[in-house]
């Protein structure tokens, strides 16, 4: 069964959750490699191998940050304050270099844009110059790097309720972000956005079919989009490789039929998906809760033939479509579990 899991996953690239500090090193200069090659985005992902997430830098948001600042700090806020908020530490050119030196080829970077936006969705310049450093750092060390608009505080959430609007901040963000790495090479992949694509309130999963369609259409309509804005900017970005987030980026739901890739001119997409499956191992820590008991160990036929039966999906789904998959996320808690089936 193992060499099963194997066997359909070659077209996968994976990404841990975590990511383990290497100490500190001084900022070096880099200037973006340009090239783009005349190569398949399915031979990219190959390329790429497994990946580690830089969490809980770059992504760190919340108005709790601001008025904390106002009350213990000087009322300035900045990019550093942001990027640990979560209690990461500032990230160095030398623990990307780790990530690299263990054998990591690709880091995903997620980003909270809105961190410090001013009027009318204009990205601070400060923290584009800080992504752009952190994404130099990850070519740098011959790694690939993929950016995206990550939680950022949720606004996208809203999407249901206030489209226009959503719509207008998610092209305007595109349309600087695609214009700000527009030179770099095919080491650097755009990704759409995280998970926040589908909505229960306007379909519930466990509750029927009404609104899924409506649903559906709203995530396709904005994934579509994104290619859209991307292709339509200067540089490489017309032959960029870009990262199409799936419904909640889950397995069955973005293998529905009424998930669609959106329509590209480039022909150079893959496919994000996350796994936390099962929920009560890769979710829960020590705790049951109504929709899941939490466990201890992983690693039973049942196990196993529920991951093949999930990997063959997106196989048959995309893969065998040649659509690349990537796994953009993945992982389990430590507390109240063994060690061996972490």
């Amino acid at each position: 069964m193992k060499k099963q899991i194997i066997s359909t996953a070659l077209a996968l690239m994976v990404l841990g959750a975590t990511v383990q500090p290497f100490g500190q090193s001084e900022k070096k200069a880099f200037a973006a490699d340009s090239t783009m090659r005349d190569i398949s985005t399915m031979d990219l992902v190959k390329e790429m191998g497994v990946g580690i997430n830089l969490g809980n830098t770059m992504e760190a948001c919340g108005d709790w940050i601001a008025e904390v600042d106002a009350e213990w700090g000087d009322g300035v806020l900045t990019v550093e304050e942001y990027e640990t908020a979560w209690g990461s530490p500032v990230v160095t050119q030398k623990m990307i270099q780790g990530m690299a030196d263990e054998g990591f080829g690709v880091v995903r970077v997620p980003v909270a844009w809105s961190n410090l936006m001013e009027d009318n969705y204009k990205i601070n310049k400060d923290l584009d110059a800080r992504v752009h450093e952190i994404v130099d750092w990850v070519i740098d060390a011959d790694m690939y790097c993929i950016i995206n608009i990550h939680w950022d505080n949720g606004w996208v959430n809203t999407f249901p309720d206030k489209k226009d609007e959503c719509m207008k901040r998610y092209q305007t963000m595109w349309e600087q972000i695609s214009d700000s790495f527009k030179d770099y090479g095919d080491k650097l992949m755009f990704e759409s956005q995280n998970e926040e694509l589908g909505w229960e309130k306007v379909w519930n999963p466990w509750g029927g079919t009404e609104g899924k369609a409506e649903s559906y259409a709203l995530v396709n309509e904005i994934n579509q989009k994104f290619v859209d804005v991307i292709r339509k900017s200067g540089g490489n970005n017309p032959k960029r490789h870009l990262l199409i987030s799936g419904y909640n980026t889950g397995f069955d739901r973005t293998c529905d039929p009424l998930f669609k890739m959106p329509s590209d001119p480039a022909n150079r997409m893959a496919v994000s998906v996350h796994y936390y499956t099962p929920a009560g191992f890769a979710i829960l820590e020590d705790k049951d809760e109504t929709w899941a008991k939490a466990r201890a160990t992983w690693g039973t036929d049942e196990d196993y033939k529920e991951l093949n039966a999930n990997m063959d999906m997106m196989k048959n789904g995309f893969i065998d479509k040649g659509i690349p998959v990537i796994v953009g996320e993945y992982g389990c808690p430590t507390k109240g579990k063994e060690p061996d089936s972490v």
